[in-house]
């Protein structure tokens, strides 16, 4: 049965454009620093000033590469918001300020190769969204490496990306970016971990079993990173459930109390919006027959055992998909994949996982005296390394 909630990168994926991405560091005002609204002094938005003067700056210049922007577009991402997140966690980290490390310790001329390297084994998530935050502080172009593919399997001591560019860039954007990717990569390792044990439980069962059980998330997200949060669960292996609350209906049990019953509040909603698909929680056997009446187009099994699930299973016959919620862990999904569910909620995928640790090495070379001594003229180069 397909789904009618969107849950593949290719049914979210924004069209690809050029989007004019713009680097940190655009001139201040006083009245943005006083302030402290508006685009912020550290935005090179290329808007007017409090004297109405537009600042000197041509967009086109700086910000994301065009086919990095293209790379995240084709990835299901927003090259925007990918750049407003890359934005908001360097003007967190500089505050208003600079790196007052790197300036005192590394010459202004210095350039450095650096290697993005895996510490722990996992699936790695966020490369092209680390090279977002490379792009929005280097002052000068950057050559990109990429070792790795987001939703490859990496090794302790793999490299992942290496960046050629002025050290000072290249350490002031570390945290961030590395904040980011590591992030993402835990939430992509952990997902695989549930998407593996499901597979394993579909492959050693009878033939009888369901093969299509799928495991998804859930809004259960950090603010202002869900898009990003999501696609780590789609390179785990795992697949989406809604984005938004307008996306789709979830009836759950504060609006059947609200709405005085199940099945009255789905002919609530179904009124109300008629073609958004509607989704129902339902927390015993005896409430599945009057929603599956109603026509409900998804039923979620609230904090069902494994056998009441197959028993849920058996009683819809695929009337209608089932998506199992609550007692769910790593030791059971097995148990809970052989009823023939369809899904797996787990909100634990982006409000739990542990990162995946990444770090930034910075190669021994001979330009820690200032000396160019790398070739960084190419940006974001997209072949990848074998």
């Amino acid at each position: 049965m397909t789904s009618p909630f969107p849950d593949s990168p290719e049914e979210r994926r924004p069209e690809p454009v050029d989007v004019p991405l713009l680097q940190i560091g655009g001139p201040a005002t006083a009245a943005t620093a006083q302030s402290g609204g508006g685009c912020g002094d550290a935005c090179g938005c290329g808007g007017e000033g409090a004297d109405g003067d537009a600042w000197d700056m041509d967009p086109l210049d700086c910000g994301l590469d065009p086919d990095l922007a293209r790379l995240l577009a084709d990835a299901g991402l927003d090259p925007v918001q990918v750049e407003d997140i890359a934005h908001l966690a360097i003007e967190e980290d500089l505050d208003h300020g600079v790196d007052v490390t790197t300036v005192a310790t590394i010459p202004e001329h210095a350039v450095s190769t650096g290697d993005f390297t895996a510490r722990q084994d996992g699936t790695v998530a966020g490369l092209h969204v680390a090279e977002a935050v490379l792009s929005v502080v280097c002052t000068d172009e950057f050559e990109v490496e990429r070792h790795v593919q987001d939703g490859d399997h990496v090794e302790a001591g793999q490299r992942l990306l290496t960046v050629s560019t002025r050290t000072r860039d290249l350490l002031t954007a570390e945290r961030s970016a590395l904040n980011l990717l590591c992030r993402l990569s835990g939430i992509a390792t952990a997902t695989r971990c549930w998407a593996d044990e499901v597979l394993r439980a579909a492959t050693a069962a009878d033939s009888g079993t369901h093969a299509e059980t799928r495991v998804r998330d859930t809004r259960k997200t950090t603010p202002g990173l869900r898009a990003l949060e999501k696609y780590a669960v789609r390179c785990g292996g795992g697949t989406n459930h809604r984005f938004s609350l307008s996306d789709a209906a979830l009836i759950k049990d504060n609006h059947v109390v609200a709405a005085g019953g199940v099945a009255e509040a789905f002919r609530l909603v179904r009124a109300e919006f008629p073609d958004v698909p509607i989704e129902v929680e339902v927390d015993r056997l005896d409430q599945i027959e009057p929603v599956l009446a109603e026509g409900a187009d998804l039923i979620l099994l609230d904090n069902f055992t494994p056998d009441e699930t197959a028993a849920a299973v058996a009683l819809v016959a695929g009337r209608a998909q089932l998506e199992s919620s609550g007692r769910l862990t790593l030791e059971n999904a097995a148990d809970y994949a052989a009823t023939g569910v369809d899904f797996l909620s787990v909100g634990a995928l982006t409000h739990s996982s542990p990162i995946l640790d990444i770090g930034l090495d910075l190669r021994d070379t001979d330009g820690a005296d200032g000396t160019d001594n790398t070739d960084a003229t190419a940006r974001n180069r997209e072949e990848v390394d074998d």
